[in-house]
């Protein structure tokens, strides 16, 4: 089942074995993407292998260069379950924090499509395409860490308002200085190509289908 189909490739749901799994195929990305695909895509099976064994991400079960298998998490995107339950937004703060502590930021956080409530209510991630994947825990990964939480409470703001604590909203209000730096600077471009090229629309984080 085709999940999404833009210039850096396809996403669908595939069986390997009898088993489904999330496949990105980079051969159907344009010939002008295609290398920035394949890096995309290496970063996020780096990603998904240094956190293997934690639940609420994905698996990884395979990367050949060409395409990327990862296991297949039951659920809805966030924009379709919104999710109004504080249990789930606890559950994501520990998710969050397993991530960290195996050396990773997320670092695309802000679009709902990357948040899952699974069929239990509970969170998964997905999309580890800009990950950070170093692994050295200096002043950057903390920075970045920091944001990956703070979008995490703009979806808490919008669904469920009322369980933000006095130190978290506290904390929406103040953006790392690189944060407060790309609003004014970077992302009207970064709008600009993602909407014109990829088809992307704000939080919606999908992409065109194109034949």
């Amino acid at each position: 089942m085709l999940l999404k189909a833009d210039e850096l490739g396809r996403i669908e749901i595939v069986e390997r074995d009898g088993v489904r799994v999330i496949r990105r195929d980079i051969r159907a990305a344009r010939w002008w993407a295609r290398a920035f695909a394949r890096r995309a895509a290496a970063r996020e099976a780096r990603a998904l292998a240094k956190l293997a064994g934690i639940d609420g991400v994905p698996s990884l079960v395979g990367w050949d260069g060409r395409e990327l298998l990862r296991g297949y998490i039951a659920g809805l995107p966030m924009q379709q379950a919104q999710p109004r339950d504080r249990a789930y937004y606890r559950q994501a703060l520990r998710l969050l924090a397993q991530l960290h502590r195996r050396g990773i930021v997320h670092n695309d956080l802000a679009k709902e499509p990357n948040w899952l409530v699974r069929d239990d209510g509970r969170p998964a991630l997905v999309d580890f395409q800009i990950a950070w994947t170093r692994g050295r825990r200096g002043r950057l990964f903390r920075l970045l860490a920091r944001e990956d939480l703070r979008h995490l409470l703009k979806h808490k703001r919008t669904y469920c308002d009322h369980a933000l604590s006095t130190r978290q909203r506290a904390m929406l209000q103040s953006p790392a200085p690189h944060s407060r730096l790309w609003r004014a600077t970077g992302k009207r471009l970064y709008k600009l190509i993602a909407r014109r090229v990829f088809g992307y629309w704000d939080n919606e984080g999908k992409g065109r289908v194109r034949d």
